[in-house]
């Protein structure tokens, strides 16, 4: 069975109710035009007829302006165009805009929109559907599933390239000099900088103790020496002398960390950060040195190496009966999940991000809403939205003419007896 069958089974119960109680009020209404017609004949026989006639005329007369009431809402009383009746189709657009603008300002109103979002705990909900493992594992599957067709859809739409145009485009906006200052200050400010010159210390230590090194200065030193100091082998002396010499100095400031060559070196590195971020020839060289880069066919290629790499393991793990990738993805959005519930104060900034973000998507959206509102209503078929009130609401209207014939009648009924009143008192 499909979903209209209830609801035309319950519009079919409404249908009928409304016909009967139509119906009633009518006879009703009939009822009491005949007891003001038995009334009136019978009064001369009997003062207790005058107060039946009485309550009976009021009756009617209020049963008929409550009928006519009704039914001028929805169409004009017996068809006579008469002013100021069937106000919901001379109405229809008014309607519909009014209907409109009251949702705009009232229902989408910033403050209320804002409360109502307040009320939802949208981090606990994520965090229990994350943190629930199947639900997480279907997630993940599902997205590994799509994996393949993104990577292709990126490839053969053009995206690919239109990504790598945007990459670039974005890289060559970026002024490397002042982004390089920024970092190595960074490393400069928590001392890091001084492994570097710990590691230049060693490495020089090294070059000294190696033979091939010390045999190539040796070298280097007979070639300056005169003859006369060749022959009492003084490039050997003075080789050892310098070697140790370097050495002691290489050991004392490796482990004196107040040596004047740290301090040196400190004010080196400072300086250097300095000029690299207020330097204009530093800036133009390093830009250069970014345009030559970035225009090297050898980069273009290794980037497009790089991600022929990746789409081919993640299309090869995603084929596989066992995939890594999902394994991982599963277990972090778990974590994820696990994360969020135990820390209140993530799930209240998310909360607040939430409250923000579709706050302000809804404010973006609030006069359109207002208006796709009124068009509906406009488009709708008059005589069907009639029908669909008078379902609604039809039958309270009906009990209305119920009341205006009683009221009427007790209204009648006590203007006689304060009329006859008034006439014993004469």
């Amino acid at each position: 069975m499909d979903d209209a069958s209830p609801l035309q089974g319950r519009d079919a119960d409404r249908a009928r109710e409304l016909r009967r109680i139509k119906l009633a009020a009518t006879l009703l209404l009939i009822s009491t035009a005949a007891l003001f017609g038995v009334a009136r004949h019978f009064e001369p026989m009997h003062w207790a007829w005058g107060y039946v006639a009485a309550f009976a005329s009021a009756a009617t007369v209020g049963g008929l302006a409550d009928w006519y009431a009704v039914v001028a809402l929805f169409r004009r009383p017996l068809g006579l165009p008469i002013p100021h009746t069937a106000i919901i189709p001379s109405n229809h657009e008014r309607i519909a805009d009014n209907l409109g603008n009251f949702i705009e300002s009232n229902f989408l109103a910033p403050e209320t929109v804002a409360k109502k979002l307040g009320e939802v705990d949208f981090a606990a909900h994520m965090a229990t559907w994350l943190g629930d493992r199947e639900r997480s594992a279907a997630l993940s599957a599902f997205a590994v599933r799509m994996l393949p067709k993104a990577l292709a859809a990126i490839d053969e739409g053009g995206l690919r390239r239109f990504l790598a145009e945007r990459l670039q485009t974005e890289l060559q906006k970026i002024e490397i000099a002042p982004l390089a200052a920024g970092l190595l200050g960074t490393i400069t400010e928590k001392g890091q900088h001084r492994r570097l010159l710990d590691e230049l210390l060693g490495v020089l230590e090294k070059f000294l103790t190696n033979e091939q090194a010390l045999a190539a200065l040796r070298n280097k030193i007979r070639q300056e020496l005169p003859a006369v100091f060749k022959l009492y082998r003084a490039d050997a002396y003075l080789l050892r002398k310098i070697v140790a010499s370097a050495i002691a100095f290489l050991e004392e400031a490796r482990k004196d960390p107040d040596h004047p060559v740290r301090a040196e070196f400190d004010r080196f590195a400072k300086s250097f950060v300095e000029r690299l971020g207020t330097s204009r020839s530093f800036a133009r060289r390093a830009e250069e040195m970014k345009s030559e880069l970035m225009a090297r066919p050898e980069v273009a290629a290794l980037a497009g190496h790089a991600w022929d790499g990746l789409r081919s393991f993640l299309e090869r793990d995603a084929g596989s009966g066992d995939s890594q990738v999902q394994r991982q993805l599963e277990a972090m959005l778990v974590d994820i999940g696990g994360q969020l519930a135990r820390d209140p104060a993530i799930r209240a900034e998310i909360n607040r991000g939430m409250v923000e973000v579709l706050g302000e998507f809804v404010q973006s959206q609030r006069s359109g809403v207002g208006r796709f509102i009124a068009d509906q209503v406009k488009s709708w078929d008059i005589d069907v939205l009639i029908g669909r009130v008078e379902l609604t609401v039809g039958r309270d209207l009906q009990y209305i003419r119920f009341n205006g014939t009683l009221i009427g009648g007790l209204a009648g009924l006590a203007l006689h007896v304060l009329e006859q009143g008034l006439k014993l008192q004469l």
